[in-house]
């Protein structure tokens, strides 16, 4: 992209057809930002390796592997899976976008001033983005405290950075890294499937993290996710990325909420919380597994 500095674009997908994952707007929405971009292909029930060798970049270089089916503590699979992706990276920077994420175009240009002004600051081990849920369609966002605010996406390389827990984000010898944060969305749209599959991706989703036992009392046998079980969301009321225009036009299935329930579905407490965070923008309590400096 430039002669200072260079970016790997980096995931990890199975099953993307199985669950309906949108991979392949997910890594076309970073590619351009992109000098290459490692695709960890975990071996599927589905063609997604076929669907990932549809991508028409000489960017995309894909890397196949085999999970570990027997690993079903806290989600640890996903991170060794980041990391076999994060391993064959040999950018300068690293960008990290999972296979229910999609970044808008808009943000391109900030993303990569940002990595242009950061680059030189050894200090600086990663940049830091903000986030919007979609929840049940394409029309609504989470807006309680169970969703995260802010992670790190975009990573310094060949210091040791490795992806953490559940590949929610990164830590250096397990120690938070220094980012800084950067005016950029990331769209998640794990929670935007129809309710039958997304019912199916949670029952095998889950076993990542518990065992059978939990699923069966936790995600019981119905055939539809039920996605009003929610505290709470807001209308979306922006555009979606260029590259979801299919996916937002082809929805299939119907989602409506009642604002007023939010009240009614969040606990007291969370209500008084999210009260403080609306009038101050402070959230109490906060996971942060980043340091700002």
């Amino acid at each position: 992209m430039n002669d200072t500095y260079t970016i790997s674009g980096f995931t990890f997908v199975r099953n993307a057809l199985k669950f309906d994952y949108p991979i392949i707007e997910a890594i076309t929405s970073i590619l351009p930002v992109c000098d290459e971009f490692i695709v960890n292909v975990g071996k599927s029930e589905d063609e997604t390796l076929d669907l990932i060798k549809t991508i028409n970049s000489d960017k995309i270089k894909i890397v196949e592997s085999v999970w570990d089916e027997t690993l079903r503590t806290g989600g640890h699979i996903l991170a060794l899976q980041t990391d076999i992706a994060l391993s064959h990276c040999t950018g300068d920077w690293c960008f990290y976008i999972q296979a229910d994420e999609v970044v808008h175009e808009k943000y391109h240009p900030v993303i990569s001033a940002s990595v242009q002004k950061y680059h030189p600051d050894k200090r600086i081990e990663g940049l830091l983005f903000k986030y919007l849920h979609f929840y049940g369609s394409y029309n609504y966002v989470g807006a309680s405290r169970r969703w995260y605010r802010h992670e790190i996406r975009i990573i310094r390389n060949h210091c040791g950075i490795s992806s953490y827990m559940d590949a929610q984000g990164f830590r250096l010898n397990n120690r938070k890294l220094n980012v800084k944060p950067i005016d950029a969305y990331v769209y998640h749209y794990g929670w935007v499937k129809h309710p039958k599959i997304q019912q199916k991706k949670q029952r095998f989703f889950n076993k990542l993290w518990h065992p059978d036992s939990w699923i069966k009392n936790h995600v019981g046998d119905a055939d539809d996710y039920d996605y009003h079980a929610i505290d709470a969301v807001q209308p979306f009321t922006g555009d979606h990325p260029a590259v979801m225009k299919h996916r937002v036009e082809s929805q299939d299935w119907h989602v409506e909420y009642d604002p007023s329930a939010n009240r009614l579905n969040t606990p007291l407490k969370h209500r008084i919380l999210n009260k403080i965070e609306n009038l101050t923008g402070y959230r109490i309590g906060e996971y942060k597994n980043f340091k700002i400096i």
